[in-house]
């Protein structure tokens, strides 16, 4: 039986989802990166999804002050891939809490990006999971991994935040 606690939890995590999907659908970059704390991590495996990021390749595996640099590149203009920028709109849903120790809430989604630009549309489907970490900000993200569900094909360029 879920609780009102449980409920409460499942409800803050999905607007904090939410909230994140919007800022990064709407390049609101400086918005989106005060989401993070400070010793996070961000992941996008490539060649499957339980691949060791120090080890083999990622479409990208960033730390905090890799965030960062990856957000002044995108508001540059400088970006080409970039330029103009997609026009995007995700859905995030089937919203999990898997765990939650009272500091970290360790979270499940799936996610849909459709991705408008010159060359057409491109969907992008995937698993979401976040570890998110209480602080006195509210929920901030230590941990972002999004697993492409065709990870183990080629891509086409990936160039805006998934």
């Amino acid at each position: 039986m879920t609780t009102t606690t449980e409920l409460d939890v499942l409800r803050a995590v999905e607007q904090f989802l939410y909230r994140e999907a919007r800022l990064c659908d709407e390049h609101r970059f400086a918005e989106w990166e005060s989401l993070w704390t400070d010793d996070a991590t961000y992941w996008v495996p490539a060649n499957g999804d339980d691949i060791d990021p120090t080890r083999q390749v990622s479409v990208l595996f960033d730390n905090r002050a890799r965030i960062a640099t990856r957000i002044r590149q995108l508001e540059s203009g400088k970006r080409h891939a970039q330029s103009p920028p997609s026009r995007l709109a995700r859905l995030v849903g089937n919203v999990e809490v898997l765990a939650d120790d009272g500091g970290e809430v360790t979270v499940a989604s799936v996610f849909t990006i459709h991705e408008s630009r010159s060359r057409g549309t491109t969907v992008w489907a995937g698993r979401y999971e976040h570890v998110l970490r209480r602080t006195d900000d509210g929920l901030r993200m230590l941990r972002k991994t999004a697993r492409l569900v065709d990870n183990d094909k080629p891509i086409p360029t990936l160039a805006f935040l998934i």
